[in-house]
């Protein structure tokens, strides 16, 4: 078994809680360059995740969990757009697709909601990533906790969770 890993933050070593290690093992055993951060306050939505990060919602990674023909799918949209159930089914090769409930969720992912962080899952059959995330240099995703994101470059997202790009979003109208 793998020792608890520890980060700095604000000076002193902490032991990181053990849904945010599993996150910092794979990048460290992937050799991803990923940080893992810890913020005072919680982030379990876009706005409050924004807000700790100093950046902008588009840059703002929400990973959804939906239920495709029974299978779970993760489909990672950008903060400041609502997903289509319609395309992520399109997407998955699916004939539906629903939003997952909280149980769902944390059987799907390993992850409570709030906390879903898009590697390592345990049950999701599909990765999907919305196009509109692959523009920006780094964006931030869930990185275990309310507390903790990982600023990543979407390239190694995209290596690291095999996503398919595709258009998951609502249009604009």
């Amino acid at each position: 078994m793998c020792p608890a890993a520890s980060s700095r933050y604000r000076g002193r070593v902490a032991t990181l809680p053990e849904p945010v290690e599993r996150v910092a093992r794979v990048l460290r055993d992937s050799g991803t360059e990923g940080r893992v951060e810890e913020f005072l306050t919680e982030t379990p939505t876009a706005e409050d995740a924004a807000r700790a990060a100093g950046t902008t919602l588009e840059q703002i990674v929400k990973s959804l969990v939906f239920v495709c023909d029974g299978r779970y799918v993760l489909a990672m949209v950008p903060g400041d757009r609502r997903a289509d159930a319609r395309r992520v089914a399109e997407a998955a090769g699916a004939a539906k697709a629903r939003v997952a409930g909280a149980e769902q969720v944390e059987d799907a992912t390993g992850f409570t909601p709030g906390a879903v962080a898009p590697f390592p899952l345990r049950k999701v059959d599909t990765v999907l990533i919305e196009r509109r995330l692959l523009v920006h240099p780094l964006v931030w995703v869930g990185g275990g906790s309310e507390r903790h994101l990982v600023q990543i470059a979407p390239g190694d997202l995209v290596a690291l969770t095999r996503a398919r790009p595709a258009d998951l979003v609502e249009r604009d109208i």
